[in-house]
């Protein structure tokens, strides 16, 4: 009796598990059907509920549309056993593309991926790789890339081995009320023109927020880019990034980090308990990686660091990586690691770039002299005492 018994659960749960295997590819069938034939201005509605899908989902040349979930963690999709495609969600070559209220998990690559979008709105959406951080995750949890437009609004992003939130080769854009956990970078701005990056949480990634310009990209500058009003905490995560990419140089304990990006302003920000840099401003020759693209301009300039709140715990910096063995060996701070890091790598035709550092709670600077082999460590603050310009704001061009 106990085994017929028992046979019946297993069968019963075994019939459970295909059914909802079956309903899951409906879904998937159903929502790709609708990214295919929707009209302008409709709205893509998914249902409650957690469903396993074993294909990228991908929507090309659309128009004002809107796919709605009934919340995160109310509606999952998860890509856990995908089979075919890297993304979760792939928008192309479309305008005023809008995703929010659900939950995108462990695609094989990027979780959300969009493309040549103008006006594309990330709102309440969480995309997360489920299990420990590694090396194996895609690069990116939302990933606007040649986009204009681009607002990610109250958005949680975790575990990608590059960057949780990523806007690359893009114009106008705002991330807001938003949070990054986990990741390699927890946000990071590439190669982009005009943001603004505020009211989120970066912590517990390698490092919390990275403005980055970098060689052989389509759009060769980024800049005018506003980070304030963030708290950027505890990013001490061991970094998990694969071998060779650029972020897998980044040290842990990085709060913000400015590699090579001009027009830059980070104030109203409190960055703490960040064990290796509060800020770091830094040219790309440090990264030691050979310079091929002739229009890249490799060095920070117009870095304006103003009203930021530092702390940290009285500790070593990171000895772990390339960067870790440079604090050990050369650079020699023990516990008494200063706030803000400047490489001191300079354009030669450039007599003394613009950055610009004050009123700060707790600053203190380091110009770590690695054009000259970290010869002649200053922390005096002067040659930084000036008063920096103040970015615009950003305004989109789309209705949110």
């Amino acid at each position: 009796m106990y085994q017929n018994r028992r046979l019946k659960t297993i069968l019963a749960i075994a019939f459970l598990f295909i059914s909802s295997s079956s309903y899951s590819q409906d879904i998937r069938k159903q929502l790709q059907r609708q990214f295919i034939e929707a009209n302008d201005g409709d709205i893509i509605e998914t249902p409650e509920g957690n469903f396993r899908i074993n294909m990228a989902l991908w929507m090309d040349g659309k128009k004002r549309l809107t796919i709605r979930g009934k919340g995160i963690d109310k509606t999952i999709l998860s890509f856990k056993d995908q089979l075919a495609g890297s993304e979760g969600i792939k928008i192309t070559n479309s305008s005023n593309i809008t995703i929010r209220d659900l939950t995108v998990q462990d695609s094989k690559g990027d979780l959300i991926k969009g493309q040549l979008v103008d006006g594309f709105n990330l709102i309440n959406v969480k995309a997360e790789w489920t299990g420990k951080p590694s090396k194996d995750n895609g690069a990116y949890a939302l990933y606007p890339v040649q986009c204009k437009n681009v607002l990610i609004d109250s958005c949680i992003a975790i575990g990608a081995s590059d960057a949780g939130i990523y806007v690359g080769q893009s114009q106008y854009v705002i991330v807001r009320n938003s949070k990054a956990i986990n990741n390699v970078a927890g946000i990071e701005i590439e190669n982009t023109l005009n943001a603004d990056v505020y009211n989120n949480e970066a912590t517990m990634n390698t490092g919390g927020i990275l403005v980055f310009d970098l060689p052989n990209l389509v759009q060769k500058k980024g800049g005018y880019v506003r980070i304030f009003n963030n708290n950027i905490h505890h990013n001490n995560y061991s970094n998990f990034a694969p071998k060779g990419n650029i972020v897998g140089k980044v040290p842990l304990g990085t709060g913000v980090m400015v590699l090579a990006t001009n027009n830059v302003e980070i104030f109203g920000n409190k960055i703490v308990n960040n064990k290796t840099a509060g800020t770091a401003i830094i040219s790309y020759y440090i990264s030691e990686i050979p310079i091929k693209d002739s229009l890249y301009y490799p060095f920070p300039d117009h870095i304006y660091i103003h009203n930021n709140i530092y702390e940290r715990k009285h500790e070593r910096a990171t000895m772990q990586g390339r960067m870790g063995k440079m604090f050990r060996f050369k650079l020699k701070f023990g516990k008494n690691v200063p706030h803000i890091i400047y490489d001191g790598i300079q354009d030669e035709k450039v007599k003394n770039p613009s950055i610009c550092i004050e009123s700060n709670t707790n600053q203190t600077v380091a110009n770590i002299k690695a054009a000259d082999n970290f010869k002649g460590i200053s922390k005096d603050i002067t040659p930084f005492t000036c008063r920096g310009v103040k970015q615009s704001e950003v305004i989109l061009n789309v209705n949110h």
